[in-house]
């Protein structure tokens, strides 16, 4: 009898180390969602910056100011806020408004509308500050568009800043999600703080 409960004992272990092998390796063999690597963003501070073009805002100390001297001219001038660790850029032109302003405006909102077609939504932000002059859109295009935020600043007769940030990634919005919302964060910033000379 006793050889009996020892073989049951015995066998009873050895089921249940066999069931749990099974299962184990059953769970293991389950394929595992993509991944992207943590990306750890530094805490948003801003410096001064006087353009060579006639404004000055605050942009990112995580940023550098690529300037183009020879695109400048005495109504244009173009410069672009470049972040080296995402390799994202946001492109700047500014030009003189003159008498284009309604031009310029349909010109930002075509640059904007083109990445309509692989967005998934463009979703639009008034910017309208009257002690400083300051007015324009902020574009927000999600989806898999080459250009996720695009932008105008105007004082409606004097400047006009247009802008476009660039990732030279592939446009995966789960992988660039959390820097477009830093770099977006920036942008606002510059609305913000963009001051007219």
């Amino acid at each position: 009898m006793k050889k009996i409960q020892l073989f049951a004992g015995i066998a009873l272990v050895a089921f249940a180390l066999m069931a749990w092998w099974l299962l184990k390796d059953q769970s293991s063999s389950v394929p595992k969602p993509r991944a992207y690597f943590r990306i750890d963003l530094p805490e948003q501070q801003y410096r001064s910056y006087e353009s060579a073009c006639p404004l000055n805002m605050e942009v990112s100390t995580a940023a550098q100011i690529e300037v183009f001297r020879d695109r400048q001219s005495a109504d244009s001038c173009w410069f672009n806020i470049y972040y080296p660790r995402y390799n994202a850029r946001v492109h700047c032109t500014y030009i003189s408004v003159g008498s284009r302003l309604n031009y310029l405006i349909d010109d930002a909102y075509g640059f904007a509308a083109k990445h309509e077609m692989k967005a998934t939504a463009l979703r639009r932000t008034l910017v309208s500050d009257t002690l400083r002059h300051v007015h324009g859109i902020l574009y927000d295009i999600e989806g898999d568009a080459a250009s996720n935020v695009q932008f105008f600043l105007t004082d409606s007769s004097q400047h006009f800043l247009r802008g476009a940030l660039y990732f030279f990634n592939p446009p995966n919005p789960d992988s660039i999600a959390p820097v477009l919302q830093f770099v977006r964060g920036d942008i606002d910033h510059i609305a913000q703080t963009l001051v007219w000379r």
